[in-house]
């Protein structure tokens, strides 16, 4: 949550959470997090724009309806013979208008760019197209001049200037590029490995494969750094297996929390208690520790709440799948950070391991860009970059507005807890963007 580089960190609120006996972290379906909707908020009349919530059968049926007209959806916005859509989601209005993303492919290569959305009346009238690009599609060749060899090697140059040490990209695929001028071919291509503060690196650089000019890169991890922020106690979801009680929120699309043990891979160990209480309100230097794993799963359903209840967003996709979240990530880690590719949320543990990377806005700050990831797509570089970061500040404030958690008061300060500048200002003011 810093100023915006193409290498981005932004800073994380982390808060320690404990659950004391007589309220005790409650199992399977019967206990919600402490969330409440506003005051006032069921009574108020939506209005006629404003998304219905649709059920994941009417979701998918939407989909499916669109999928089988896509060829006559193309035709009939003016997209070219080569052109194709592929059905990314839908939203519906409270007055029927149905909002459809789609994502295009040209010769049968995906065009990084052309996403586009279809406007459809009650009716089924067509009233309009927004798209991210307004040039026609059009290449005059789909073989390319130069090899996927030398893509690579860009790639890979541009991914050790972040302290990857990988010699050899993830994976490689041609594109159409349409993000910036005149439609070109090019490959996309993804390096992997750690950047060089150990956090995960998932590189995409865009090359043209006519020329061999590097026309893009953005990175695919999005991160923070900060400190520790106390939330009190809390009550949470668990589920019971047997004799244990598992941090599995059944009631917000089965979102898991695991410890990963200052493992930088894999997906960890899901946490489980003995006593169905996670957390002990402190920090601890130990990788058992469960106190960030309550932080963690409580950032998360309030996150979960605030979409859901404020706008009728049933999670992140609006699937009703849950994320997942990893705690006691590496050692020493001072960031947290959101990876679409896992579809999860990371925290470290912060220097010394005692300070563990949760809190509130970060939470919903880091989750707010896999809405972003799974809505508008916006690349994490320039002005869609910006877009992306401004767009999780406000939401991120809006879930701690949400929550109304007295030790976290609701307030317009990005960062305002962990004292990053050393004299007490908050990273970001919003008043000053």
């Amino acid at each position: 949550m810093s100023p915006l580089y193409a290498r981005h960190k932004r800073t994380t609120l982390a808060i320690a959470t404990a659950v004391a006996a007589g309220a005790l972290i409650s199992t399977g379906l019967t206990t919600s997090a402490s969330a409440q909707t506003p005051a006032g908020a069921a009574a108020a009349k939506p209005l006629a724009a404003a998304p219905t919530t649709l059920s994941a059968a009417a979701r998918t049926t939407l989909i499916q309806q669109a999928q089988a007209g896509a060829t006559d959806t193309a035709r009939l916005i003016g997209l070219g013979a080569k052109e194709k859509l592929v059905v990314k989601d839908v939203v519906k209005d409270v007055d029927g208008t149905v909002h459809t993303r789609y994502e295009r492919t040209y010769g049968g290569l995906p065009v990084l760019g052309g996403d586009l959305i279809v406007h459809t009346a009650k009716s089924g009238r067509t009233e309009g197209v927004t798209k991210a690009a307004t040039s026609a599609i059009k290449v005059a060749s789909l073989k390319p001049q130069i090899t996927a060899a030398k893509a690579e090697k860009q790639a890979v140059s541009a991914a050790r200037s972040l302290g990857s040490a990988k010699s050899s990209a993830d994976g490689a695929r041609k594109v159409i590029w349409a993000g910036s001028g005149k439609p070109v071919l090019a490959y996309e291509t993804v390096v992997g490995g750690l950047q060089d503060d150990g956090t995960p690196n998932q590189l995409h650089v865009i090359t043209d494969a006519a020329t061999g000019k590097k026309l893009y890169e953005y990175q695919g991890i999005e991160n923070a750094t900060g400190k520790t922020l106390y939330s009190g106690t809390v009550t949470l979801n668990s589920v019971q297996s047997g004799s244990t009680y598992q941090l599995t929120d059944s009631a917000r699309g089965n979102h898991k929390t695991y410890n990963l043990a200052r493992k930088t891979s894999g997906t960890g160990t899901l946490v489980s208690s003995s006593t169905n209480v996670f957390g002990t309100g402190t920090a601890s230097s130990s990788s058992s520790d469960q106190t960030a794993a309550a932080d963690a799963a409580y950032g998360a359903a309030e996150t979960w709440d605030f979409y859901k209840n404020t706008f009728g967003r049933n999670g992140i996709k609006n699937n009703g799948v849950g994320a997942y979240s990893r705690v006691h990530y590496g050692n020493a880690y001072v960031n947290a950070f959101w990876d679409d590719s896992c579809f999860c949320m990371t925290y470290g543990d912060g220097s010394g391991n005692v300070d563990p990377l949760t809190s509130l806005d970060v939470a919903g700050h880091e989750m707010s860009h896999g809405v972003t990831s799974n809505t508008a797509g916006l690349n994490y570089s320039g002005e869609s970059g910006g877009l992306n970061e401004a767009t999780s500040d406000i939401f991120g404030t809006g879930v701690e507005f949400y929550a109304n958690n007295p030790n976290d008061v609701g307030d317009y300060l990005i960062g305002e807890k962990i004292d990053i500048n050393g004299d007490g200002t908050p990273l970001r003011y919003m008043d000053k963007p």
